[in-house]
């Protein structure tokens, strides 16, 4: 069986930009398929995680403790579905989950655990740096995103407008 067979997609993902056949095909053959019901968490903020999670099919909410410490499940954030990624933080930086995240339905997605991760950086540095320079760039879009949030967030604040975007 080809190992893309039924992972087409994550050609099209911003971690794998840059990546050749062949790359593709190790590196999907690393990957593990999992399903999560509908309402089950996957992460919770505070505990550890060593493993990326891709979005085959359904969807998540990410959800953030407000204030820090407050009701356990929190304030959602984000809902993320096919396509998107989640879990990459952990990867870089090895520290607890920042946000929980649960499923809004019946989800199935793709793992790669840094376990993984490190062995393609033996198999081969150049894909491995292709790697981390693209979840570099996955971070860095979402930091950008939030600092326009919570400048808008603040503007409102002050000036008792609504310029905050709500999450659907």
């Amino acid at each position: 069986m080809n190992p893309m067979d039924g992972y087409g997609s994550l050609r099209s993902h911003s971690l794998f930009g840059g990546m050749d056949d062949g790359d593709m095909r190790k590196i999907t053959s690393l990957l593990k398929p999992r399903r999560f019901e509908r309402g089950k968490l996957i992460i919770r903020e505070g505990e550890t995680n060593d493993t990326l999670y891709f979005i085959r099919e359904g969807e998540v909410e990410i959800l953030k403790r407000v204030p820090a410490g407050g009701p356990e499940t929190g304030k959602r954030i984000a809902v993320l579905s096919r396509g998107d990624a989640f879990g990459e933080m952990e990867l870089i930086d090895i520290q607890p989950s920042p946000a929980t995240v649960r499923t809004l339905r019946r989800t199935d997605v793709l793992t790669l655990s840094n376990t993984d991760l490190y062995g393609i950086s033996k198999w081969n540095l150049k894909t491995y740096t292709l790697i981390i320079m693209n979840l570099a760039r996955e971070i860095s879009r979402r930091l950008r995103r939030m600092d326009e949030l919570y400048a808008n967030a603040l503007y409102a604040a002050e000036s008792g407008s609504n310029l905050i975007e709500e999450e659907p």
